[in-house]
């Protein structure tokens, strides 16, 4: 029998070999139909109960493999129809200044997609031991955080990391359990995860109290918040989107004025109770404009082409009075959206008030696919406005070392006014990444230095932390030149606001430089940074915000914002994962860090 078996198999091997070849293939085509690479998810069973068979090109010990997700590649039609589940329906409230057609996302396809990330080659064991021990370590400081808020302030806008105690500073909605969804699923907190979601869905978006709420901060935090952790998680969970409607349709409320123009200061207990509130004759831009990204989305996700539609009406303004400002390219701090008139003001700059106005061109684009007229319009936009910057408000410091770096200022009625920002530090990100969609390597050359720079003041400052506002002595050109000391021992010729809220945009700089460039020594900075910032802040519960970095030791305020866990440790974290982690060619990240999932056609 044995000898029969052994013949049989001589005379028919390369038949069975063929055979099982077939069957092989056949079944690694139908996985490679069910499972795609871009963006990683981390528990692949709370999604199908599968995991894709493809591998990660750098992994770590801590990173599963990325499963399966159903985002929609063209939006849905006809549009998603949310349930509020008894909640307040904003979408009820009687519309007074109504639209009489809707302008719509471009349907065609992208002729061609510029790749944003660096191409890296395999790492070593080396470096796969090394970022797996700093991923840890991070993950670890947000895990300790994230307990004491579950334990001390669930479903409260903020921890109070000294006191142990909460507060509410955002509606009083749960900001930081909202922000925080979508770093819990990449950080592979299942078990938090499903329970943060199970928390978070239940938040009533309704009117409470007769007060004002700042429609940036609630479209930023809570829309980018249900956005970013549906996008991550595969678009599997309509809980999420249906939250994410319910907190848009309460935006959208704000755009129902006479000339569709956003109240930024907004009273939902007013509206609910039919009293019509105005656009603000005085407002920041950064207010005014920064609701395009996250609206964008959501009209991808859902087919609803209001909100598209609310955010280019805003744009089409922008884009009108870009050119007739007293900065032409740029547009001031404060405007008028009631009128419009966004040529009024003579104070312009990329920092606070302003930021995301300008963070969103260039990001708009690519959530967009480069397709049609509208995202052309924003490479437009966002190229007029970075060559006045550029020209206007950007300098070389005066430093000792002839460091070659630069720093983003403002221009004050025809002047420039060489303060830096903590807060601005993110326009080095958004050079790099300007540069990489558009193919310029100037702006990839300065974006890299204004990075270089906030490293620099981490690294210069007395404590090891950049402060919140200072003063440098600038150089007549971007030329080096000779130095002349400042009064102590300080690097800053002044620091006018010494603080240290935790911000995320130094590291988020620093993360973009690494993505784009794939150079190491991001990675080195990134952690010095985490390990002072980590050392300086923590406090028995958490990490607190710091009232003066200037001062040994630093005096800790009662404060984590929830952007601490949303953007600062998000972005240390990736620093060190694997680069197809929220890969910079397949998500947009909004201003808030919450990742976007671009849709491919």
């Amino acid at each position: 029998m044995r000898d029969r078996a052994i013949m049989f198999l001589r005379r028919w091997k390369w038949a069975i070999v063929i055979a099982a070849s077939v069957v092989f293939l056949a079944v690694l085509s139908s996985l490679s139909a069910h499972f795609e690479t871009p963006g990683r998810s981390v528990f692949p069973h709370y999604i199908t109960g599968h995991t894709s068979s493809s591998t990660i090109a750098h992994p770590t010990s801590s990173e599963p493999p990325r499963a399966s997700h159903i985002c929609p590649a063209v939006p849905p039609s006809p549009a998603t129809s949310p349930s509020t589940h008894g909640r307040f329906d904003w979408r009820a409230l009687p519309v007074r200044h109504p639209v009489d057609r809707f302008s719509s996302l471009p349907s065609n396809k992208p002729s061609s997609r510029p790749t944003v990330q660096h191409v890296f080659s395999p790492f070593s064991a080396a470096q796969i031991a090394e970022n797996a021990s700093r991923q840890k370590a991070v993950k670890d400081v947000f895990a300790r955080g994230w307990k004491s808020y579950k334990d001390r302030a669930w479903t409260k806008d903020e921890l109070a990391p000294v006191s142990g105690g909460s507060r509410d500073t955002f509606g009083g909605w749960g900001a930081t359990l909202v922000d925080s969804l979508d770093t819990l699923w990449i950080m592979g907190m299942e078990k938090e995860f499903a329970e943060a979601v199970d928390a978070a869905v239940q938040v009533d978006f309704g009117p409470k109290g007769d007060g004002e709420i700042n429609m940036f901060e609630i479209i930023i935090r809570y829309l980018g918040g249900f956005i970013g952790a549906y996008d991550v998680s595969g678009c599997q969970d309509a809980r999420l989107l249906n939250k994410a409607i319910e907190v848009a349709d309460m935006a959208y409320a704000s755009f129902d004025t006479p000339n569709r123009m956003p109240v930024s200061r907004w009273n939902p207990y007013k509206a609910a109770n039919g009293e019509e509130q105005l656009p603000a004759e005085s407002v920041l831009i950064a207010e005014a404009a920064s609701a395009s990204v996250e609206f964008t989305r959501l009209s991808q996700l859902t087919g609803d082409m209001r909100y598209f539609d609310a955010i280019s009406r805003v744009t089409r303004v922008l884009d009108e009075q870009q050119g007739q400002t007293k900065l032409p390219g740029m547009w001031p701090i404060s405007v008028n959206m009631r009128a419009p008139d966004l040529t009024f003001d003579g104070f312009f700059g990329l920092g606070a008030m302003a930021d995301s106005a300008y963070e969103y061109l260039p990001k708009m684009h690519q959530l967009l696919d480069g397709i049609g007229h509208e995202a052309d319009q924003y490479r437009r936009m966002y190229e007029f406005a970075m060559t006045t910057a550029i020209n206007h408000t950007i300098f070389r410091p005066m430093t000792e070392d002839k460091a070659d770096i630069l720093i983003a200022g403002a221009e004050i009625n025809g002047e420039r006014d060489n303060k830096g920002q903590h807060l601005v530090c993110f326009a080095g990100g958004m050079l790099v990444l300007g540069a990489r969609l558009f193919a310029n390597n100037n702006h990839m050359s300065i974006g890299r230095k204004i990075s270089d720079g906030c490293a620099w003041a981490y690294k210069k400052a007395p404590n090891g932390i950049m402060p919140e506002v200072f003063s440098m002595i600038a150089c007549p050109t971007w030329s080096e030149c000779p130095y002349t000391a400042t009064s102590g021992s300080s690097p800053f010729s002044n620091v006018d606001d010494g603080r240290y809220v935790l911000r995320p945009e130094a590291i988020e700089s620093i993360f973009y430089m690494y993505r784009t460039t794939g150079e190491q020594k991001y990675q080195d900075i990134a952690w010095d940074m985490f390990q002072t910032i980590e050392t300086q802040t923590r406090t028995e519960f958490a990490n607190a915000a710091l009232r003066d970095i200037m001062k040994t030791p630093p005096e800790k305020d009662d404060s984590m914002e929830s952007f601490w866990m949303a953007e600062t440790l998000k972005y240390f974290y990736l620093i060190f994962s694997d680069p197809a982690t929220i890969s910079l060619d397949d998500f947009v990240l909004n201003t808030e860090a919450h990742p976007f999932r671009i849709p491919r056609r």
